[in-house]
């Protein structure tokens, strides 16, 4: 099932997860230099590393839902799809709490604050290999046109393949 927003023939969901991901897997990586080192500088990095992913977060969550409204109802894809989706909500939800109960205390954030952080980063595992599981093995954003030997996005639309026994083929216009 092909991603119904693509930019340059890629799903714009899945170019735009990879922000927040990296941001908010970085602020923890920070709150544990933090916790290891005792760098008051390592939390106030931790801290703009939640703000920046918790804006990554709401700026993809858009397109991501409008893949998952195109996917089937009664699929294993469209239950999959929730549980991704509703997953990265708690996910955005913990990491926002944990930014507004740093806020004044940037450098000595409360241990809540690092707890619900952790936590967020676990389930980001769960939702993150959720995500997996839609694109790789169901197909959710992949080309109908995909094959090994497939032309480039950028070189306009794709030709339709035909499965041979010596593998996927251009069908002749």
């Amino acid at each position: 099932m092909e991603s119904k927003v693509r930019v340059f023939g890629h799903p714009l969901h899945q170019m735009l997860i990879v922000f927040p991901l990296g941001l908010l897997a970085t602020s923890v990586v920070f709150d544990l230099i933090h916790l290891i080192g005792g760098s008051p500088s390592a939390a106030t990095v931790a801290h703009a590393l939640i703000a920046a992913g918790l804006v990554g977060g709401l700026i993809a969550a858009p397109w991501g839902t409008i893949d998952w409204l195109a996917i089937p109802k009664g699929t294993r894809a469209k239950a999959i799809g929730a549980m991704h989706g509703g997953g990265n909500v708690v996910v955005l939800l913990l990491f926002a709490a944990s930014w507004w109960l740093r806020a004044g205390q940037e450098a000595q954030p409360p241990t809540l604050a690092w707890v619900l952080s952790f936590a967020g980063a676990g389930l980001a595992l769960v939702t993150a290999w959720l995500g997996g599981e839609l694109v790789d093995r169901l197909g959710v954003g992949v080309s109908p046109h995909a094959h090994l030997n497939a032309r480039s996005s950028l070189d306009g639309p794709a030709e339709p393949v035909r499965e041979g026994p010596a593998g996927p083929s251009r069908v002749p216009r």
